[in-house]
């Protein structure tokens, strides 16, 4: 068998994985200097740095001045679970979902919270549902971007502003990277460790005063429990929207996600990171038009996720190959990058259909997606070589 040749250059980060995502740009552990190390979140140092945290979220995202922004524990999965368990029952539920983490959400709705007035709507991955069919006099739970998928709504312009329902949106790997209208969201959740790339097991939700009205003059049938709870005696526990956190947060991670912000103003703020999310994405979409043997999961052009990457490999001789097979050799490809030390972590997601998956948030580097598709190519080679 014959050899083939490596490319000469490699990424200067090898970091694609899409969660925990790599961290900014220059990022090293000096950035993390001022964290208050050993002292409480309750101390006065403590309360400052998350109620920074918060403000800078505000800054950078364009959050509305009316709307709260707090910090709370257990990541996007832990902002979502709060705000449905809060929020959910008043009237009936429209479930969307394309992807695996949509379909956990319905999973939480209809077997946990046990809501008999759910309808879920559902698309195989690659597509969208049919958001027309949204009916807005109900809540509507709903992801931005499909992490899994690759697929994103391509914008808010099938929510009404006139809805009667609330609009929750999942946004983990949205924000910071895609132009998300806020007047259209009642609920927005998201975590640290995705478009900024900051670190793990903390969330954030963002309320709008109609999500607000609802938390005062509604309470679930369901116990809450404690973790959850963003009420006391029927009024918003505002201290949680001001650096009262509801558990203990890492002081070291507040400290990475304020550098991270920072950096993110110095860059140009909210519009300069969207734009580098959609500059990297056309690199890899360039890449893709001149590929015949890699297609994008998603089936429109307007939906493909300007971070969360997903491709499919289309070569003939391996679409010939039964489905375990053509899992194998997308691992495989994946396999011989890490091997290399070119890129980490860019496997599909379990649950999602055999291929690769790229972050190519505002973190990521133009470059660096420019030299991996080198590597892709070498690597598709060696194991179509070896069918």
């Amino acid at each position: 068998m014959s050899v083939i040749p490596k490319p000469s250059v490699r990424p200067a980060n090898p970091n694609f994985s899409s969660g925990p995502c790599s961290k900014r740009p220059g990022w090293s552990l000096d950035a993390l200097k001022d964290a208050p190390l050993g002292r409480s979140h309750r101390s006065a140092i403590g309360k400052s740095k998350l109620a920074e945290a918060i403000d800078l979220t505000r800054e950078v995202l364009g959050v509305p001045d009316d709307y709260r922004v707090g910090v709370v524990p257990a990541s996007d999965t832990g902002a979502m679970e709060i705000a449905m368990w809060s929020l959910l029952g008043a009237r009936p539920v429209d479930l969307l979902a394309w992807e695996s983490f949509g379909s956990g959400w319905i999973t939480d709705v209809v077997k946990q919270l046990k809501l008999a007035n759910a309808r879920c709507i559902e698309a195989p991955y690659g597509q969208l549902p049919d958001l027309g069919s949204v009916d807005f006099s109900h809540d509507v739970v709903f992801t931005w971007n499909g992490t899994t998928a690759g697929v994103r709504v391509p914008n808010a312009d099938w929510i009404p502003a006139d809805r009667e329902g609330l609009a929750i949106c999942d946004a983990t790997s949205a924000a910071f990277a895609q132009d998300m209208d806020f007047t259209k969201l009642d609920v927005v959740t998201f975590s640290w460790q995705k478009a900024l790339g900051g670190e793990a097991a903390h969330g954030m939700l963002v309320l709008s005063p109609r999500a607000v009205e609802r938390l005062e003059s509604y309470t679930p049938d369901w116990p809450m429990p404690k973790i959850f709870r963003l009420t006391k005696d029927g009024k918003l526990i505002e201290g949680i929207f001001k650096g009262e956190t509801i558990n203990t947060p890492s002081m070291l991670c507040v400290e990475d996600y304020l550098d991270a912000l920072k950096w993110s103003k110095s860059v140009g703020g909210r519009n300069a990171l969207l734009a580098r999310a959609d500059t990297n994405l056309q690199c890899l979409a360039k890449w893709v038009e001149r590929t015949p043997w890699v297609a994008f999961l998603a089936e429109k052009p307007e939906t493909v996720s300007n971070t969360s990457v997903c491709l499919k490999i289309v070569d003939p001789e391996v679409l010939a190959l039964d489905d375990e097979a053509q899992s194998r050799f997308a691992k495989g490809v994946a396999a011989l990058l890490e091997a290399e030390g070119v890129a980490y972590d860019i496997g599909s997601h379990r649950d999602a259909p055999a291929g690769l998956r790229i972050w190519t948030g505002a973190t990521v580097e133009e470059a660096d997606l420019a030299v991996l598709t080198q590597w892709l190519d070498w690597a598709f080679a060696v194991q179509k070589a070896a069918i």
